[in-house]
């Protein structure tokens, strides 16, 4: 079945209202549907709920919407690069909760494939453990987690075809498949739009039947941290 193709960012996340939660695919920077993030900037939706591994930089990505104090509760592994963020967090402004990276991957991939908890040792013995059932397996202690679902789910791909399969570039992979899976409505940002049958069915990172909406649309593909070397 075809999916819908928006015309449009901002009609593709019309129906994103005040109080969603949503999922965001990326890692730092990369792999992040930055011009979806950008049309909820301008949507003005506020009280929202992200999920994502971290929150965007103070003037790109995820760090958008806390500009503009759109987002009330973040749920992710790693905040370190946004200025904003912290000042927020310090003012009482916005609620955190921070999950141990691999924690947080499984949490959102068990959300996805319908499993509702599972055991981790990640975290035992630590504030994360705080109110959570530890349970004893072979003489080692684990807290039960339970999975992440969101309201939306917002991906990023580079190259996908009109039934909804995506596969995305090298490491832009990271949490976006996971991600698309465990959303009540996906909608994918992609690079490439492609016909059926374009696509090398063994390249397929996300199969079409988790995604339900398409946007085209180019990157700008920002570098959180530039590194070089002097030209000697």
């Amino acid at each position: 079945m075809m999916k819908h193709v928006h015309t449009s960012f901002d009609e593709a996340v019309a129906p994103i209202q005040d109080g969603a939660t949503l999922l965001v695919g990326g890692f730092g920077l990369c792999g992040i549907p930055e011009g979806l993030i950008q049309a909820l900037q301008r949507s003005g939706v506020k009280g929202l709920t992200i999920v994502s591994n971290n929150c965007g930089v103070d003037d790109w990505g995820l760090g958008l919407l806390l500009k503009k104090k759109q987002i009330d509760r973040i749920v992710a592994s790693y905040v370190g690069e946004n200025k904003e963020f912290e000042r927020q967090v310090l003012a009482g402004e916005l609620e955190v909760e921070l999950v141990p990276q691999g924690t947080l991957a499984e949490r959102i991939r068990a959300g996805g494939a319908g499993i509702p908890a599972f055991y981790t040792p990640a975290g035992v013995g630590t504030k994360i453990a705080e109110g959570k059932e530890v349970r004893t397996f072979d003489n080692q202690e684990y807290l039960l987690e339970h999975a992440i679902k969101a309201d939306f789910s917002l991906v990023r791909a580079q190259y996908g075809d009109t039934y909804g399969n995506l596969i995305y570039n090298k490491t832009a992979r990271n949490f976006n498949p996971m991600i698309a899976a465990a959303g009540e409505l996906t909608i994918a940002e992609v690079e490439n739009l492609v016909k059926p049958g374009d696509l090398d069915p063994a390249a397929v990172h996300t199969p079409s039947i988790y995604v339900d909406e398409l946007i085209v649309g180019e990157q700008e593909k920002r570098i959180e941290r530039k590194t070089v070397a002097d030209s000697k």
